[in-house]
């Protein structure tokens, strides 16, 4: 068993040796910081822009609703000893109801920011996938990574091409 894997690790790495040894190019490996690209660029920055107004929007519509259901808590710790025992039920469901209502819309509004934020910045993902490519094959590159992977332990900093991605990025607009 562990000869058969030891013969397919070698038959592996020979392939690989062989196939980067066939071209005349030295092999030539960047890494780019995708999070940084998309909110740099000028289409990112208004992708978020857009997306914090519309979460602005949403925390305006939920903010009276909050406050009001802090006045309702508060009045009902104030007055709980004051009430009869059917009118402290009544409030309490009063104040269970009002916290549903304001669960439900908080789900709303975070199903909503969740589509708006693939709709605002899909495309620009898919404008960075393009980017990179077109950088890769205009500079020579054998391969460009993400630089922000979790399987990256090392890489030298004068291999990250982020700045050359945003720079072509933004030029494309």
């Amino acid at each position: 068993m562990k000869i058969e894997r030891a013969a397919l690790l070698l038959a592996l790495g020979l392939m690989i040796g062989w196939g980067l040894g066939a071209t005349d190019e030295p092999t030539k490996i960047g890494f780019v910081d995708a999070e940084q690209v998309i909110l740099t660029v000028k289409e990112g920055k208004s992708a978020r822009e857009e997306l914090e107004r519309k979460g602005r929007e949403a925390e305006a519509k939920l903010g009276p609703l909050i406050e009001e259901y802090k006045a309702k808590g508060q009045e009902l710790e104030a007055r709980r000893m004051a009430l009869s025992e059917d009118a402290l039920k009544e409030k309490v469901l009063d104040l269970q109801a009002l916290e549903n209502r304001i669960k439900g819309m908080q789900a709303e509004a975070q199903g909503k920011l969740e589509i708006d934020q693939a709709r605002l910045f899909g495309p620009v993902q898919e404008k960075f996938l393009e980017v990179v490519r077109e950088v890769g094959q205009d500079h020579g590159f054998s391969a460009i990574m993400l630089s922000n992977s979790p399987s990256l332990i090392y890489r030298r900093e004068a291999l990250d091409v982020t700045d050359l991605v945003i720079k072509t990025f933004d030029g494309k607009s």
